[in-house]
């Protein structure tokens, strides 16, 4: 199968399972739940070292913001340290204090782990595909009050293409 075949059937529930998202996360800073969510990734298999992909994460939110606005953070790792591309969500019980586009705090991170093997492609076909899910209101408000870790799945393997 070519490379961009692959990417056209790809789909973020490839990079996400029940077992990466934390629906009631304990975090009530952005520090925190970065460290949350990547304990959740390295108990998951998913990364190697803790604290460098810790490291790479807070390397890239120095870099600019992550806080989409909507309630929704999406900070990003690319590092040595990630085994395998993923996707990590959590929902913290009480809003978090995050440098956002509307200046509010967050309920949702979206943190992704990529590959620096995988960066180029992955990472941007990831980001699409979130960034296509995130256009839509309703997404968000789903995002933000689902209750269970199906219907985060299920709201997350969606693919934004067929709902045009």
């Amino acid at each position: 199968m070519k490379a961009e075949q692959m990417m056209d059937d790809f789909s973020i529930a490839d990079v996400i399972t029940e077992e990466l998202i934390q629906l009631e996360m304990k975090a009530t800073t952005k520090e925190e739940a970065i460290y949350e969510l990547t304990r959740l990734l390295m108990a998951n298999g998913d990364i190697e070292d803790e604290e460098e992909f810790a490291a790479d994460v807070f390397a890239r939110e120095a870099e600019g913001m992550t806080g989409i606005g909507n309630s929704i953070a999406i900070p990003h790792g690319k590092s040595d340290s990630v085994i395998k591309t993923s996707l990590v969500v959590g929902k913290a019980k009480t809003p978090i204090e995050w440098e956002s586009l509307d200046e509010e705090p967050v309920r949702v991170i979206i943190l992704f782990a990529v590959k620096n093997t995988d960066a180029n492609t992955m990472h941007i076909k990831l980001l699409q595909k979130v960034a296509m899910l995130l256009a839509d209101e309703d997404f968000i408000e789903n995002m933000v009050n689902a209750e269970t870790k199906a219907e985060m799945m299920e709201l997350l393997s969606r693919d934004p293409m067929e709902e045009e």
